[in-house]
């Protein structure tokens, strides 16, 4: 009898505890379901459709056959408008890219950011270190609060000689090896494919050198280009005001 007693008493308690998990589980998938539409706007719609697309603000019946709307989720205008790529944003280049650290990256993973962007090669002794000096210029004047979403991306136009291996060790020997910084280096193809779309002329003068354009560029969030600085050591005010103004807008 007491062991019928206590087997009871553990059944009991199991049921106690299978319901109290159910009553969990339950109770998520509801909050889960909430925070899913809150990601959406709600409407609603005939389910035959009488008005055609017609939808409504507000649940009701529907003025053609009577039957009760039934509600559904319209995904909202700012989440279409956050994937939304124009036609004049870098991100629309299918070109894949290596970083300093091995990594394989298209230049769409990096949407969301402010980029300011140059080309140069790291055996370069001429013009180079003059571009590099003029990006950490631009870095060290950036407010703090800036900093967190703006990338300095350096792009080679020597891939051959600027393997990933290359770019770390000239990332280190520069200090440049942590966020914000950013190497880059693809195929001859995408290389100059790239430079096409920043305006920079680029050739070969010789086995180790090469003439190009001192192109500083800016891309907000979307990768849309939105100001370029030319030259060498020039003054960097308007640039870093519209690196800032670009960062507001995100």
């Amino acid at each position: 009898m007491l062991k019928t007693s206590i087997t009871h008493n553990n059944m009991k308690k199991t049921l106690f505890i299978i319901c109290c998990i159910l009553s969990f589980g339950l109770t998520a998938c509801k909050e889960d379901t909430a925070k899913n539409k809150s990601d959406a706007d709600i409407k609603y719609q005939c389910p035959m459709q009488c008005e055609g697309d017609k939808i409504y603000d507000e649940a009701g019946s529907c003025p053609v056959c009577k039957m009760d709307l039934k509600e559904i989720e319209i995904e909202k205008e700012s989440d279409k408008t956050s994937n939304e790529i124009s036609d004049m944003s870098i991100y629309n280049l299918p070109s894949r890219w290596t970083n300093q650290n091995g990594n394989d990256i298209k230049l769409v993973d990096l949407k969301g950011d402010v980029l300011v962007m140059v080309m140069i090669y790291t055996s370069c002794k001429a013009a180079c270190p003059r571009l590099v000096a003029d990006m950490r210029n631009i870095e060290e004047q950036l407010p703090n609060n800036t900093k967190d979403k703006v990338k300095m991306v350096l792009v080679s136009i020597d891939p051959k000689t600027d393997t990933p291996e290359r770019l770390k060790t000239f990332a280190k020997e520069n200090f440049m090896d942590e966020d914000p910084w950013l190497f880059l280096r693809s195929s001859e193809e995408n290389t100059r494919e790239f430079a096409a779309v920043l305006a920079v002329n680029y050739k070969k003068i010789s086995p180790l050198d090469f003439s190009h354009s001192n192109i500083i560029s800016v891309f907000n969030a979307e990768g849309e280009m939105v100001f370029q600085q030319e030259g060498l050591g020039v003054n960097s005010d308007a640039t870093i005001q519209n690196i800032k103004e670009a960062v507001s807008k995100i």
